[in-house]
């Protein structure tokens, strides 16, 4: 996937008003239009067209201009590009803010970024109307794996993407506390009520819908409720198997080790994983470790295990 520069595209500054993103849009349009371009060059007329209606997309809604610039201005158009792990975290959506464009004919750097999210995907209420519900907001809160096992609250800071008096972006920063749920996993939303915008007249303030990710950890990876986790061994423990005590998210456990394990080897153990009606399981990925030999005696008794145990791993590959 490419990175799109959406300024370059619409030839602006990345400090642009929304009133100077309209009027090079409109510039731009009118030179790109297939209704003027014929003949040699409408393709590529075509093409620019479609990049500028893309952009345009993007940078004339606040919210969706505030989220992109938070990729930073070092990208290059045309650039390879993964969007980094929750680039969005702790922005505020509305969820309105689209154009008549159809997003089908956009690019999948547009998206990847956009199309995917709740946040960037919902319409707007019956706002016209004299008493109207307000809209609900979406954002992304990132916890970690023991918050998930054991719940708690804790604050978090959003922020809000709006317009100051002269035109330019700015962020409106807000502190809410969060009563995390026991057992809540990857995905899942948790509902604030009342939290979104305000109503009109003696409508009722609509929701904040807080999209959960679990922060990465090393050596972790999660899949719905079931937690994976190296476990790291020595070579004798692998070797001769027995009793050992690792901790898990969710507190010390006592492992049978088999004999003769190798790396990769998964251990299940039901019902350590995140808590649910049913918890998910804990797997043990072995990861043997060697330790290294960096004393004379260490490398004496290495020397001494290549003499006793005559064994070739690579003899079943023919290497």
């Amino acid at each position: 996937m490419e990175y799109k520069d959406y300024y370059k595209i619409l030839e602006v500054d990345r400090s642009a008003s929304q009133d100077e993103i309209k009027r090079a849009y409109r510039k731009l349009v009118r030179k790109y239009h297939p209704d003027v371009n014929k003949g040699p060059g409408a393709a590529e007329a075509e093409a620019r067209f479609k990049d500028v209606g893309e952009a345009y997309e993007v940078l004339q809604d606040p919210e969706k201009r505030a989220a992109y610039d938070q990729l930073g201005p070092n990208w290059q158009d045309g650039q390879a590009f993964r969007p980094p792990p929750d680039w969005d975290d702790g922005f505020e959506f509305s969820g309105g803010g689209f154009t008549q464009a159809d997003p089908e004919q956009f690019s999948s750097f547009f998206e990847e970024l956009f199309s995917r999210r709740a946040g960037f995907g919902g319409g707007m209420h019956g706002g016209r109307q004299v008493h109207a519900p307000g809209q609900d907001h979406h954002a992304k809160i990132v916890i970690d794996l023991d918050e998930a096992y054991h719940g708690g609250s804790r604050d978090f800071t959003l922020r809000k993407p709006e317009l100051d008096q002269s035109g330019h972006l700015v962020l409106r920063e807000r502190s809410i506390r969060v009563a995390i749920p026991k057992g809540v996993t990857e995905g899942q939303h948790i509902r604030l009520t009342g939290q979104g915008a305000p109503g009109m007249g003696q409508g009722k303030a609509g929701d904040l819908y807080l999209e959960v990710a679990l922060e990465e950890r090393p050596g972790m990876r999660i899949e719905g409720r079931d937690v994976f986790m190296d476990l790291p061994v020595t070579p004798w423990e692998a070797a001769l198997g027995g009793r050992i005590e690792i901790k898990t998210p969710g507190g010390k456990v006592n492992l049978t080790l088999p004999k003769h394990a190798q790396t990769g080897k998964k251990l299940r153990l039901k019902g350590r994983g995140i808590p649910g009606k049913p918890a998910g399981d804990l797997f043990a990925v072995i990861k043997i470790v060697i330790p290294p030999a960096e004393t004379a005696k260490a490398k004496a008794l290495y020397e001494e295990l290549a003499r006793e145990v005559r064994y070739d791993p690579r003899a079943q590959q023919g290497v």
